[in-house]
């Protein structure tokens, strides 16, 4: 077993519980190590039969981080309508994606349904597991720009078509998160919808049974 000192595990703790969701970002530039050590640490995440199914396009183009925000914005002003004449839709709204055309980089991660074979352990029983790897490289980079000192912002306002055209990406390839890496000024200690009103995190004793659905501990 790997061995933490106490310094190093509240470290580890620290990046969980103080990441945040950016969307305001700096233009400074970000330094290639780190970049590149970000990418790394997403690399190095589980995935089911170490099919490894993710690649990692480096956006700088600020053309196309121009098209990619049109496109966020567009899908954005379109989910809208489902909180319509709401407070909700107002907080929607206002909810920025400028950090697509702010931040000095953007990340596509994407998921290669392919990689692997016909035949990937584990996948045959659940074909999903594939995306679920990519979202354990999505964490593993977003701790590790906490832990470098940057701001993530993980983009879902898109249409996947809209995505592949402009990245030219191969029909089966599915683009799974656009991601802002940048330096911020704005910081929360909370999660943005929660400062938004939006929800609240749960409380976690109500989210744990013993044994089978519903079952509580004593």
């Amino acid at each position: 077993m790997l061995h933490f000192t106490p310094e190093q595990r509240e470290g580890v703790y620290k990046a969980i519980h103080g990441r945040r969701d950016i969307r305001s970002f700096l233009t400074d530039p970000v330094p290639h190590d780190a970049l590149m050590r970000i990418i790394e640490a997403g690399h190095h995440a589980p995935s089911v039969g170490f099919m490894q199914p993710w690649n990692f396009i480096i956006i700088r183009d600020q053309e196309i981080k121009n098209r990619l925000a049109y496109a966020a914005d567009k899908e954005r002003r379109a989910l809208a309508i489902h909180y319509e004449e709401t407070e909700r839709q107002l907080t929607f709204l206002d909810l920025k994606i400028e950090g697509l055309r702010e931040a000095p980089v953007t990340i596509c991660v994407t998921c290669d349904p392919t990689r692997g074979g016909s035949h990937v352990l584990g996948r045959n029983s659940i074909p999903e597991t594939d995306v679920l790897s990519v979202a354990c490289a999505i964490q593993n980079m977003w701790l590790a720009a906490c832990a470098e000192g940057l701001a993530m912002g993980w983009v879902s306002f898109y249409k996947k078509a809209d995505v592949r055209d402009i990245l030219e990406l191969p029909p089966h390839i599915e683009p799974v998160a656009l991601l802002s890496v940048g330096y911020t000024e704005h910081y929360p200690d909370q999660p943005l919808l929660q400062l938004h009103n939006w929800e609240k995190r749960r409380n976690l004793d109500g989210l744990i049974y013993q044994d089978r659905w519903g079952q509580t501990g004593e």
